[in-house]
């Protein structure tokens, strides 16, 4: 065999489009290899010239600036560089390709660039295709890695829109967009990301793409919802990767949210006098509806402040004796105490002046609508003598909807049926309609129609005879296979009593089990925040001390527990966690970094609410935790000996306060 054949056997079946360039002037082609060739469909001898550049006839008119630049930068130093251009095969038809070509000195002193090409059309089309998208529909585009915790490759202008990323005008907030590019689930709510790893899970291995709607958390803090799909795709470099395309759904969520919500407080409305809405993300009170009250008719829907107006209302009808009582209930509803998952709605009796200004002995309940907004509902309680007659008007509606309601839980479902066997549902809380096979959007049109009751249910894992036979009985338990939980879960159903004639009967369905762990359970039930400052610096829930995965994070939070509520500014943070560098750019970008870890922290412990955030300015609520620092400063006699000489014994900054403490106990004891 000919040696002098082995090279060029070896670059035209193994290396795409092999060739080299003779980068003394003029440029030209020193040698092709078969496959470039065939790339463009023409013979060596059309592109091998000692006299011209055949190669640069070949490329697009609008790339040969381009190209000529690339063979100019090759000459100019040794080395690997890339570029990309179109090329016109003979056929007429242009491709894109990628060039890699490394240029080097030959032994007799002149350049040469040895280069192969990689054919990119179909990425470039793709790229347009997604152009197109961009321009055209306002939909949010992401591209990211399939890792356990993927970092984002590509994020469109209009994802960065639906997720309120600060402009870069904003010195150093488009650090946010970084962090969030690290690890995608920092869009995603703490409660949702185990749900939305499954999702990619399942698409990774089915390899199918998915589709839905979900929520997404935005950098200010409030919440998108989106409705999107998740496809598996092997990227330009062979590597696997997801992409991801949704549209913002957040305003026709809210509208549908709050067409549930209205149908449910107007079926509230014949179980209770009164109803009124909390809302702890902003800290206001408003009055839904009073049926026989005109003072709180005279209020109805306009915001208060909460504290103020409830403590009003209690001082004004609340009898003496039940008014602490009642305070301390509104009070753990403050501090997000009174709620117990799996639990039934905490409730609380109390002796009030009516309108009427009679004393009267109330039932109240806090129904919660979502993690801000609960809704406090009372109404007079039956007199015994009443009693009889109230257990003779089961079959109507009033009373068999605070039956219903009484025994609310954290899931739920209502409907009535006919005698006749046609079903309406009523009000539906999450996950009750997994029970029945539908999805939530399937369950809605079913509220404003009657179903019979054998189709109905035939998507559910329990048959059409047991829900007969709950009819005939008036009560039932069913177990069912929760998709959110995993696990499974018991589901008790109560009837009304049948009534003779043809009135319709009402059916009541919550959950009888709670699926949390015992571990996780007991850290739900006591969300008391304790602050230790005597001594090491340490934050505690219940009896779980914090894990703060980031130092700077926990020296943060430190800061803003020795402010004693006060709002400390970015400027100042920087100041005591970077004591010896200047705010600039860099350090405002780090810090944003570390307050996002710490309201991360917080927000997996359900804490939240201890520190709030007012135009990038922080501070500890007071009210809401626990701190050996509060209560000695409190005069107390109780916690007067509690300092005893130390205090944040982790920083150095904390020697200011240190003294003022020294000096008032040194006062103290003269």
């Amino acid at each position: 065999m000919n040696n002098t054949q082995i090279p060029e056997t070896l670059l035209t079946d193994h290396i795409c489009g092999f060739h080299t360039y003779s980068l003394n002037p003029p440029y030209r082609l020193r040698s092709v290899g078969q496959s470039l060739c065939d790339m463009l469909g023409c013979t060596k001898a059309e592109l091998l010239s000692d006299a011209e550049d055949l190669y640069l006839s070949k490329v697009h008119p609008a790339d040969r600036s381009i190209f000529e630049a690339f063979l100019a930068s090759l000459a100019s130093r040794e080395g690997q560089q890339n570029a990309e251009y179109r090329l016109i095969c003979a056929s007429g038809k242009t491709i894109f390709v990628r060039d890699t070509a490394d240029s080097k000195k030959a032994e007799d002193g002149t350049m040469i660039a040895v280069s192969s090409l990689s054919d990119i059309s179909a990425l470039k089309k793709e790229n347009e295709d997604l152009h197109f998208l961009n321009e055209t529909i306002p939909c949010g585009f992401l591209r990211y890695t399939c890792e356990k915790q993927p970092r984002v490759t590509y994020i469109n202008q209009q994802m960065q829109d639906i997720l309120r990323f600060p402009k870069e005008s904003q010195t150093g907030e488009l650090d946010y967009l970084e962090m969030y590019k690290d690890n995608i689930f920092l869009m995603v709510p703490m409660e949702e990301r185990r749900h939305f790893a499954k999702y990619l899970n399942r698409v990774y291995t089915a390899d199918a793409p998915l589709a839905g709607d979900m929520t997404l958390l935005r950098c200010d803090g409030t919440r998108a919802h989106v409705f999107g799909w998740v496809i598996k795709h092997v990227n330009e470099n062979g590597e696997e990767e997801f992409q991801s395309a949704c549209m913002d759904i957040t305003e026709r969520y809210r509208s549908r949210q709050n067409r549930e919500n209205q149908k449910y407080i107007q079926a509230l409305t014949d179980v209770y006098d009164k109803i009124f809405e909390y809302d702890l993300s902003n800290n206001t009170l408003k009055c839904l509806y009073a049926e026989n009250s005109p003072v709180f008719k005279h209020l109805q829907n306009i915001s208060m402040q909460m504290e103020d107006a409830t403590q009003q209302w209690l001082d004004a009808s609340v009898a003496e004796e039940d008014r602490e009582r009642v305070h301390k209930f509104f009070k753990d509803f403050y501090l997000r105490r009174l709620f117990v998952p799996g639990e039934k709605p905490p409730t609380i009796t109390y002796t009030a002046r009516s309108s009427s200004g009679e004393m009267k002995a109330y039932s109240g309940i806090f129904l919660r609508m979502d993690d801000a907004v609960s809704l406090f509902c009372c109404r007079p309680m039956a007199k015994q003598s009443d009693h009889a007659a109230l257990a003779d008007e089961n079959a109507s509606l009033k009373q068999n909807m605070k039956e219903m309601f009484e025994r609310f839980t954290d899931g739920i479902a209502a409907f009535e049926v006919t005698p006749d066997g046609l079903v309406t549902p009523l009000y539906l809380s999450d996950n009750i309609c997994e029970f029945f096979g539908y999805s939530k959007d399937e369950w809605l049109p079913l509220m404003d129609k009657t179903t019979p009751l054998r189709e109905f249910v035939r998507q559910s894992d329990t048959s059409y005879e047991d829900f007969t036979e709950l009819l005939r009985t008036g009560e039932a338990q069913f177990t069912y296979y929760d998709l959110h939980s995993e696990c499974e879960r018991s589901i008790k159903a109560i009837c009304s009593q049948k009534t003779p004639g043809n009135a319709p009967r009402y059916i009541m369905l919550y959950n009888v089990e709670s699926t949390l762990s015992p571990a996780k359970k007991s850290l739900t039930e006591n969300r008391t925040v304790s602050v230790r400052t005597f001594g090491y610096f340490d934050v505690f829930v219940g009896d779980q001390p914090i894990s703060f995965r980031n130092k700077k994070a926990q020296e943060l939070f430190a800061i803003l527990v020795d402010r004693k509520g006060g709002f400390v500014s970015s400027q100042e943070a920087i100041g005591y966690l970077w004591e010896d560098e200047t705010v600039n750019t860099v350090t405002l970008a780090r810090y944003r970094k570390v307050a996002l870890r710490l309201k991360n922290t917080l927000e997996e412990y359900g804490i939240s609410d201890v520190v709030e955030s007012v135009d990038g300015n922080r501070r500890i609520v007071p009210e809401r935790i626990d701190c050996d620092l509060y209560n000695y400063l409190s005069d107390k006699q109780e916690y007067a000996n509690l300092f005893k000489g130390s205090y944040l014994t982790n920083y150095s900054w904390g020697e200011t306060t240190l003294a003022e403490l020294c000096g008032s106990m040194y006062n103290n004891e003269e």
